[in-house]
């Protein structure tokens, strides 16, 4: 093993590599004005169709209730998502993405894309295939290549 496959220096090359991808990423969001935790709630709400209780978002983004009916609020103000009664309890409210917001995900998840393809083009398609192959492993996902 040598200085540079050692763990601890992979584990600062990787560590290096993220930090680029999630200043890129921090960058892009500033263009909407939205914050990462704007950001996370929006990307909970893509595809659910019905919507979901604000006490249900708090948990996804592993936040108080409170915390969660902030972020929600700020959403809202700027059209982002929008509140409506729950049909199964008077008492709730059920949070969905508009039509501003669904669009907003769709420009966020372009933006991101086009800073994630500057970073990865420097690798030819075989390393990028390694790469996806070696990070699905480090996540746990199974191999479906072989």
């Amino acid at each position: 093993m040598t200085s540079e496959t050692s763990p601890e220096a992979l584990g600062d090359a990787f560590g290096a590599v993220a930090r680029r991808l999630r200043s890129a990423s921090m960058a892009s969001l500033s263009a909407w004005d939205v914050t990462p935790s704007q950001m996370r709630a929006i990307r909970i709400l893509t595809g659910r169709d019905g919507g979901i209780r604000s006490s249900e978002l708090a948990h996804h983004l592993h936040i108080a209730p409170r915390s969660a009916t902030e972020v929600i609020d700020s959403l809202e103000a700027k059209g982002l998502v929008a509140r409506s009664p729950d049909p199964t309890d008077r008492r709730a409210a059920l949070v969905t993405l508009t039509p501003r917001g669904v669009g907003l995900m769709a420009d966020v998840r372009r933006a991101r894309g086009l800073e994630s393809e500057k970073l990865f083009e420097q690798l030819s398609k075989a390393d990028r295939a390694h790469l996806a192959r070696i990070l699905h492993q480090l996540q746990g996902v199974p191999d479906t290549t072989a």
